[in-house]
């Protein structure tokens, strides 16, 4: 007579391996949607702020990437008075060659120049700016105004240029005022700022 062989309890493992203990089981079948005991994925409103790029900048309007783009130089106040009075006699002596000494050119050159001169002055000298702006305005006036004759009638002829040309002198200078002012201003609170103590 056959005897029947005896099999071990069938509890849902199998060989070689190792029964799962009862919460691991219970977490297989409770979790994920997919019935595969995979996390559910998650929402990109329930993301984690690491997982999206934090150094990307944003572009901004044209103007302000082609003023960030422009160059930036710091200069001294002796520096921003050699650039605008060497600029200013650049463009006087342009203006004598291809305009015919144009007085209303010269003066409308003159205000871009302080623009720039006021901006690129550095933080320790922007007092300097609307002093130097004036007499790179005379240097420049030097190959533009009429001269007579001599060395009287050329400072004649500069004296002249500068009386009927003094509007575009008081703007140019006027901007450069305003321009290093708020500079002056923007930097001083700042610098308030920073040792302020922090409020608790």
């Amino acid at each position: 007579m056959e005897q029947h062989r005896s099999r071990p309890p069938h509890n849902g493992t199998h060989r070689g391996t190792h029964p799962l203990p009862p919460q691991a089981r219970r977490e297989g079948r409770d979790g994920g949607a997919d019935g595969g005991g995979r996390p559910a994925a998650q929402s990109p409103a329930t993301a984690r702020p690491a997982d999206r790029p934090s150094g990307v900048r944003r572009p901004g309007p044209p103007l302000f990437e082609a003023v960030r783009r422009m160059p930036n130089p710091r200069l001294t106040g002796l520096g921003s008075g050699l650039f605008c009075a060497a600029l200013m006699f650049v463009l006087g002596c342009l203006d004598q060659l291809m305009f015919g000494a144009s007085l209303t050119l010269y003066g409308l050159l003159f205000l871009p120049v302080c623009l720039l001169t006021a901006i690129w002055t550095r933080k320790g000298d922007l007092l300097t700016a609307p002093v130097v702006v004036p007499i790179a305005f005379a240097v420049g006036l030097l190959p533009v105004a009429d001269s007579g004759g001599g060395l009287a009638g050329r400072l004649m002829g500069l004296v002249t240029a500068l009386a009927t040309q003094a509007g575009w002198l008081y703007g140019g200078t006027l901007v450069a005022g305003v321009i290093a002012t708020v500079r002056k201003v923007v930097l001083l609170r700042r610098r308030t700022d920073r040792h302020r103590p922090p409020t608790r």
